[in-house]
């Protein structure tokens, strides 16, 4: 019995001991910033206006694609290394897409559902890899785990509205799907991974902090980005009769002068509402 006691008392000493040594490491670490920071987590999504069918008085669906390789997509683009807490726009997506954190999809449709084991399986898996003898004869196969290579992610597809609102009188846009592409060396394209609801993935964008090339103490969430049209895109695509892509019936610089188009149709739209 007494030993008993012994034990318990030597047990409270040293989880004591232990708690106050973690305290005081805490307090001793160096705070690499001169104000507390508030977490990103604690951030929440701003929900859109309610937009009534009847206000909208024109709407125009548009295809557009990120490439990171612009000088203003630099915060999309994965180099390789990790700098700080900021998480690549590629890991939010597929982490969340592969934890099942949000459901995404086979199309911008919304209709076949993408399997998280599926979304796992692209870009990673299992290589075999015959093993031979300084002769040549052949020994075993032997197996490589190939893991997700993010740097082959270099570009995203968005589907967007845009339209006008009667009420506000105001043109407005909404993003409707974000897709990521991937590069396939053996059929050399850009193939989109799966395509995400993005009203429901702004509750992970929303807690994810992405780099502001402006200004260090404004931090922004990639949430923040996609609302306050911090990229550079251009359109590959706009609704049509034979859901055509512009590179379908155009190519070269009348392809780029198509797109311009559309862009300026946009804009014209909105001009000749208050020209009336």
């Amino acid at each position: 019995m007494k030993q008993l006691k012994l034990v318990l008392v030597l047990v409270v000493i040293l989880s004591t001991a232990a708690v106050r040594a973690s305290g005081q490491a805490d307090e001793t670490m160096p705070r690499d910033l001169f104000y507390d920071k508030i977490a990103p987590t604690e951030k929440e999504v701003i929900p859109y206006d309610n937009v009534r069918e009847a206000d909208v008085l024109w709407q125009k669906r548009i295809w557009r694609i990120i490439d990171s390789r612009e000088k203003m997509n630099l915060p999309f683009k994965y180099e390789g290394i990790d700098w700080k807490d900021l998480k690549p726009l590629i890991f939010v997506l597929r982490d969340a897409a592969v934890s099942g954190e949000i459901t995404v999809y086979q199309e911008d449709n919304f209709k076949v559902v993408k399997l998280p084991a599926d979304v796992a399986k692209i870009g990673a898996g299992n290589d075999t890899i015959p093993l031979t003898d300084l002769d040549g004869n052949y020994i075993k196969d032997t197996v490589l785990v190939r893991e997700f290579d993010p740097t082959r992610v270099s570009k995203y597809r968005i589907k967007e509205d845009w339209f006008f609102d009667e009420e506000t009188s105001t043109m407005q846009v909404r993003i409707i799907a974000i897709a990521p592409l991937y590069y396939d060396d053996q059929i050399q394209l850009d193939l989109p991974m799966f395509w995400a609801h993005y009203p429901t993935a702004r509750n992970v964008l929303v807690k994810q902090e992405v780099f502001n090339p402006r200004n260090d103490a404004v931090r922004l969430t990639w949430d923040d980005l996609f609302e306050m049209r911090l990229f550079s895109s251009y359109i590959y695509k706009e609704s049509n009769v034979f859901d055509r892509r512009i590179q379908d019936y155009l190519t070269g610089t009348d392809a780029l002068r198509e797109s311009d188009r559309i862009k300026q149709d946009i804009f014209e739209y909105e001009h000749d509402v208050w020209s009336y």
